[in-house]
This record gives structure tokens, sequence and C-alpha cells, in this order.
């Protein structure tokens, strides 16, 4: 009870065609503009998600709530270096015949420190204050603001 093609009738029609499996449309997730506009000309469903904080530098990520800073009535900003603290090491490092690249390759730092600090633009640190002040051989912080850093003291060389 075969038919010509070697089948039963009932299971193999030669008009027929059977389908083990069919996968459903995949997703996909477009990372390209031009991929993007071409599944919304073919008239794809097209789902978008923003993640939050995702590829972002965690440890330079502000901490206080953005309204309330709005809200806020003073101003806030970093204190910086005075201009007669620039004077003062510029004068010094005159003295010494240094350029602004000399006096930082002899504290570690970069020219642009340097240069932050003499036109009264960066914040104080005073790690780099300190390194200034014993390159330099003057005083760059407190009030007497300028003086040798290794003045003789009174009755240092008594005996």
């Amino acid at each position: 009870m075969s038919s010509k093609y070697g089948c039963p009738t009932s299971d193999c029609d030669p008009n027929s065609v059977t389908v083990i499996s069919k996968r459903g449309p995949q997703q996909k997730t477009l990372k390209s503009a031009s991929a993007l506009n071409a599944a919304q000309r073919a008239g794809m469903q097209i789902e978008t998600e923003k993640k939050m904080m995702s590829g972002g530098n965690r440890q330079h990520t502000a901490h206080k709530n953005t309204l309330r800073l709005d809200e806020e009535t003073e101003e806030l900003h970093h204190e910086k270096v005075t201009l007669s603290l620039g004077k003062v090491m510029q004068q010094a490092r005159a003295t010494k015949g240094w350029t602004q690249k000399d006096l930082s390759t002899q504290v570690n730092e970069k020219p642009q420190v340097v240069s932050e600090y003499e036109s009264g633009k960066a914040v104080p640190n005073q790690q780099i204050l300190a390194k200034m002040e014993r390159a330099l051989g003057v005083k760059l912080r407190g009030k007497d603001l300028g003086a040798p850093l290794h003045a003789a003291k009174p009755g240092a060389g008594k005996k």
C-alpha cells in the first residue's frame, strides 16, 4: 500500500512541505545607526533601553543631589591660590635662573602645574607646595610668605 514515491500516501504528500522547527524572529542588538534605520524602514519593532551610569568612571562621579545644588543659595567653588603666591614663586624661580619647566622637573610635577600655581588658577595642594618650598628655598605657606625657608632662628647659633 505504498504510493509511487515509496511512502504511504497518508504520511508523505509530494505537494506538502513539513517544517520540523521554526525559529521566531531573532532579537538583535543593533549597534550602528544605519542598521537601526534599516530596521525601522522594514517595520520591525524596536525597543530602546537607556542604562544608568553605564561605562562611566565611578570614582569621579558627583555624589550630591543636583536638585539640591541648584537650590543652593551660596556659591560653591574651590579655593584657588592667591596671586601673591604666584608672584613670590616667580621671583624665587627667577633668582635661581630656572624656567617653569626646570622647577617642574625639580618637584617632579608637570609644567602645567607650575604654570597654574604662578597664574593663581590652581587649587592649593599642601604636598606640592611643600615640594616647591624645598626646591625654591622660600616659604610659600603661612603669614611669612616669601621669607627664606632656612632662616637663622634666634638663639640657634649660640652656645
